[in-house]
């Protein structure tokens, strides 16, 4: 019998080994990215403290598309760049959360790097 794949599962796998070698510091934090069937989702965390500096999503007031689509991903991109620039932080280590850099998360990278952040 063939076993079906778990796509969550290996996922989960392909961030765990993203996660062993990239970290998030005060200095550098790190801009995380998680994207579900419906909304998007994006923090900038600094793992040495261990708290959020900074998040964005399609679920946000200034986010007019409330898809998880090539445009939401850029109106999000361009929305965490502003939040992060505000906050005077401006080199972050992206972290695409296991998923392929194609598509939405590409976009969302582009966008973001658009709005001034250096990764």
């Amino acid at each position: 019998m063939v076993k079906k794949t778990d796509r969550k599962m290996e996922r989960a796998r392909r961030h765990l080994r993203v996660r062993k070698k990239i970290s998030g510091t005060a200095e550098r934090p790190r801009l995380c990215v998680y994207r579900s069937n419906s909304n998007l989702y994006v923090q900038i965390i600094d793992d040495v403290a261990g708290v959020t500096l900074a998040q964005a999503s399609t679920l946000d007031k200034e986010v007019k598309t409330k898809y998880a689509n090539k445009v939401a991903a850029k109106e999000v991109g361009l929305l965490i760049a502003k939040k992060a620039v505000a906050k005077k932080i401006n080199t972050v280590v992206f972290d695409r959360g296991g998923y392929i850099y194609h598509g939405v998360v590409k976009e969302l990278a582009e966008a973001a790097r658009e709005g001034g952040l250096k990764f």
